[in-house]
């Protein structure tokens, strides 16, 4: 069945790779140099995971839109996340995107090591049928977020970046009788421990930052 890409948006969540302000937990233990090394790999596999994506694709970074980085506009759309805290920029991007037309709007980070494209594609096929899809992390938070319509509240007093998030916001779908469907559980780059786990971006990827390198 062919896909009709003016209804299916993916958002990109990135930060500017500056050093001390990027994967701040993890540089705690190795270093704010190791810590941005490390978010460069993760900003060329999530690149790598997503261009071919049969979608709208939309970068949103955090501080400005880099016009020279490795997202290449050409496939990728730049914007600026608007708001105080996580939760109200996505909100505003979502509405963004929504009002726009796009039926089905996903976002994701780039922290998440594991994500595909036939993941994102099964996402977009999994809002045919339901209201909502997320992508579970290990953490407790989730690394996928998909809409058909706009729900203010899944972004409102919600306990960013820490292990209620996922049960907060499923907690709110229920609350709110909103039908939702779960993505595979993955996991996130966030400390130190998370770079021992077995993945592609680190093992099966020549150029990727060697671990024992970095220790």
């Amino acid at each position: 069945m062919a896909v009709n890409n003016s209804e299916r948006a993916l958002m990109i969540f990135v930060r500017n790779p500056v050093q001390g302000k990027v994967k701040t937990r993890l540089a705690r233990t190795i270093g704010e140099k190791k810590a941005l090394a490390i978010y460069n790999d993760l900003l060329k596999y999530t690149f790598n995971s997503t261009r071919d994506a049969n979608c709208h694709k939309v970068v949103f970074y955090s501080d400005f839109v880099d016009r020279n980085d490795t997202w290449d506009e050409n496939v990728f759309h730049k914007k600026v996340q608007s708001g105080r805290d996580l939760g109200e920029r996505m909100k505003n991007a979502f509405r963004v995107m929504l009002d726009k037309g796009f039926k089905k709007v996903i976002i994701i980070g780039s922290d998440c090591p594991e994500i595909n494209p036939a993941l994102i594609d099964n996402a977009f096929g999994m809002l045919d049928y339901t209201g909502v899809v997320i992508g579970p992390a290990i953490d407790g938070g989730y690394y996928l977020l998909g809409l058909k319509q706009m729900c203010d509240a899944l972004f409102e007093k919600k306990s960013w970046s820490t292990s209620r998030l996922l049960n907060e916001t499923i907690g709110e779908l229920k609350k709110r009788s909103i039908p939702f469907s779960l993505l595979p559980e993955l996991y996130d780059v966030d400390e130190e421990k998370d770079l021992n786990r077995k993945c592609p971006v680190w093992h099966d990827n020549p150029g990727f930052v060697s671990m024992s390198a970095l220790k």
